[in-house]
């Protein structure tokens, strides 16, 4: 369990599903239903039957494999209305309100759905020249720094799924379609720790972002900044990643609290 004790079986009936979801969320990769049992020890077609409803109920989603099961749309959106509660909120918007007014440009949390990055909360600049993505805007993954960033926390394998089966729609010129291009990218943004949006998402912009981790190191979200190359190139905004880093080590120990 999350606490690290290990349970006997004998689970209350009213708790197998959050128990359920509980090592879901620890695992964090997709998992099949004798995977979570091992942790559990339920009956064999209890397990299954846990695993049927919550599937049901749209709580899990079968993985592409069709054995394994990962976080489907309605415990995706609990996971992000709980990170929005309003005193988490309401301390997070005051870090991303000192590191916007430090920087000066417009900066983002973002948080990873199925297939796209979500904005969860956002920062704008005090500039009258401004890059308009509302919180709740979706944003792909293979060209955005918020969306590499992701791709980057995700293990070797299921990267290589990503890369055989997404589909690398060029947003600009810039956008990275060679999957060759995008696989490489990813590898220097591992090694380095940050990435980078050489408006490959939209013409004129440009954006870095840093990942915000669990306690056990995991992407929970991403940091991020992004400005109009009219007013700050992107040399120049990389030169702001110390002061990304440190708010999003804070954003960590707030999640955390």
């Amino acid at each position: 369990m999350a606490d690290g004790t290990k349970p006997d079986g004998n689970i209350p009936t009213n708790l197998r599903l959050l128990f359920v979801l509980e090592e879901l969320a620890e695992i964090g990769v997709p998992i099949t239903p004798t995977e979570v049992n091992a942790k559990l020890g339920l009956p064999k077609p209890t397990v299954h039957r846990l695993f049927h409803t919550l599937e049901q109920e749209g709580f899990l989603q079968r993985d592409i494999d069709g054995r394994s099961y990962s976080p489907g749309r309605r415990l995706r959106k609990l996971s992000v209305n709980v990170l929005s509660s309003l005193r988490v909120r309401t301390v997070r918007l005051t870090i991303l309100n000192e590191l916007a007014e430090k920087i000066g440009e417009t900066c983002n949390i973002a948080t990873p759905d199925r297939d796209a990055m979500v904005y969860l909360d956002r920062v704008e600049t005090k500039w009258p020249l401004r890059i308009q993505l509302p919180v709740g805007t979706s944003v792909p993954f293979h060209c955005t720094a918020s969306g590499k960033m992701y791709l980057s926390s995700l293990s070797p394998s299921h990267f290589e799924r990503f890369l055989s089966s997404a589909k690398l729609e060029p947003k600009t010129s810039k956008s990275l379609t060679a999957r060759e291009s995008l696989h490489d990218e990813i590898i220097r943004i591992r090694e380095s720790g940050y990435s980078t949006d050489d408006e490959e998402f939209m013409e004129g912009m440009v954006a870095v972002a840093v990942p915000i981790r669990d306690d056990m190191g995991r992407l929970l979200s991403t940091l991020s900044v992004h400005a109009p190359i009219q007013r700050i190139t992107l040399s120049e905004l990389k030169g702001h990643l110390p002061r990304l880093n440190v708010a999003a080590r804070e954003l960590s120990e707030l999640l955390l609290q």
